[in-house]
């Protein structure tokens, strides 16, 4: 697939190292020579210097034959006069772009062929508000996934010692709950992936990856798990897109507070929010956060614009007391290095954000793409198609389904069932299939998989 990709920033150059990796032929334009230089030197693509919207530049990056325009620059405006020249000038077949302001996501009818034609919206603020909401939901997880509207969830916790499956054989989780059923789609230890048969053992410290109809999801948590109790008091520091955006969607079920250090911005919190409580001050003030009781909150999340700040916050107010810190970090590069210490979960926004657009590149009917430790792994919702002579998997049993090494298949949505794909399961035409891919270079076969063939009509 040819695809333009629009800005060098954190965003397009993880994504074009997505990209680059499975064979496509990807060209990033952007402004900056430095970024350009980099990534140039690290991956076999192709750079362009130059205005991202400017008709000759995007001409020369090859938008005559782009099946595929993706724009992610630093600027909405940008972004979508892009996407505009790409229509009007090279009818580019698919155009994505980030969008964050939501003066214009809240338009209906802004953006279409009509007027600005765009295909697809990215707004990375909503992507990660979502992200984090769900983590709240979920107290002791450290990704929680959506597939097929919420119906299904792909969880990751970590084992400890004492839960009730810790030390015993994956064959043993249906004796514990001969109620419910689950999938253990994968393991990592010691950061190596293990591919989970009847008779692996989970360890204490174990990332385990397991796949449940949502109403199912606690049951599970709880045999690796001590299961912690529901948060109910939030604290958030700084009162940006995220930060507004978070509480916005708490603030009716939790108890929350914002800390922002600009005190207009306070002002336009407190008009915008119903029930949140608005702080003017620094997040890493030792007496706020004192005075505002951090010892009795559950979760502490720090969520500025700035990497240092909300990695000092958090250690901060987890030494003061909270129960548990969370922290948005923008260097994908800090992610691991603070993540599992002092600080309990770290968020990466280009990486929560990639999934969302890898989800519109990939070939098949796959609906959902998310993107899991730091991009090593994928989890993929995609659709099933066709008859048992011209699909791969219509037809078929799971175990004869010729999944490439590295994959396996968690569950099928069928309807608002949700089915765990054990080996006598058929799967059956418009079936949602969820997939765990810890090979990314085996991304072509899956696609290829759920590509119906010409016998279909």
């Amino acid at each position: 697939m040819k695809i333009i990709i629009l800005g060098a920033g954190q965003v397009g150059g993880t994504l074009a190292e997505h990209l680059a990796h499975e064979d496509n032929d990807i060209t990033v334009v952007d402004t900056d020579n430095d970024r350009l230089r980099d990534l140039h030197n690290r991956l076999d693509i192709r750079t362009i210097l130059g205005p991202c919207s400017y008709p000759m530049i995007l001409r020369q990056a090859g938008g005559e034959d782009a099946d595929m325009l993706i724009a992610v620059t630093s600027s909405d405006e940008v972004n979508m006069v892009a996407c505009q020249v790409a229509y009007s000038l090279f009818r580019t077949p698919t155009k994505i772009a980030r969008v964050r302001s939501t003066a214009y996501l809240t338009r209906k009818g802004l953006f279409s062929n009509d007027a600005i034609p765009i295909d697809v919206l990215i707004s990375p603020e909503q992507v990660v508000t979502n992200h984090i909401r769900r983590l709240i939901e979920y107290p002791g997880a450290l990704q929680v996934l959506d597939f097929a509207n919420g119906l299904a969830q792909l969880v990751a916790v970590k084992a400890f010692y004492g839960g009730p499956l810790v030390g015993q054989e994956l064959r043993f989780l249906r004796r514990h709950m001969p109620n419910v059923d689950t999938r253990v789609a994968a393991i990592y230890r010691r950061n190596r992936p293990i591919i989970p048969r009847g008779d692996t053992v989970i360890e204490a410290d174990d990332e385990v990856f397991f796949i449940a109809a949502r109403k199912d999801i606690r049951a599970v948590m709880g045999e690796l798990r001590k299961l912690e109790r529901q948060f109910r008091r939030v604290i958030i520091a700084g009162g940006g897109h995220i930060g507004e955006r978070l509480a916005e969607t708490l603030e009716h079920t939790y108890q929350v507070k914002i800390i922002e250090q600009s005190l207009s911005r306070c002002t336009a919190l407190s008009e915008e929010l119903d029930r949140t409580v608005v702080l003017h001050g620094s997040a890493t003030s030792k007496q706020l956060m004192v005075e505002e009781n951090i010892e009795d909150c559950d979760i502490f999340c720090a969520l500025t614009n700035d990497d240092e700040v909300n990695i000092m916050s958090s250690m901060l107010a987890k030494r003061l007391g909270a129960k548990k810190v969370m922290t948005l970090i923008n260097n994908a590069a800090y992610v691991d290095l603070v993540q599992g210490g002092e600080i309990d979960i770290a968020i990466s926004p280009e990486q929560t954000t990639i999934g969302s657009l890898l989800t519109h590149v990939r070939r098949g009917d796959i609906v959902n793409v998310h993107s899991l430790r730091r991009g090593a792994a994928e989890a993929i919702e995609a659709i099933a198609h066709g008859d048992h002579r011209s699909s791969r998997v219509v037809g078929r049993a799971v175990e004869d389904i010729e999944l490439p090494d590295g994959v396996t298949m968690g569950a099928i949505v069928r309807g608002k069932e949700v089915l765990v794909a054990h080996h006598d399961l058929v799967v059956e035409t418009d079936d949602h299939v969820i997939l765990f891919v810890v090979d990314k270079r085996r991304m072509k076969e899956v696609e290829r998989l759920f590509q119906v063939g010409l016998s279909f009509f």
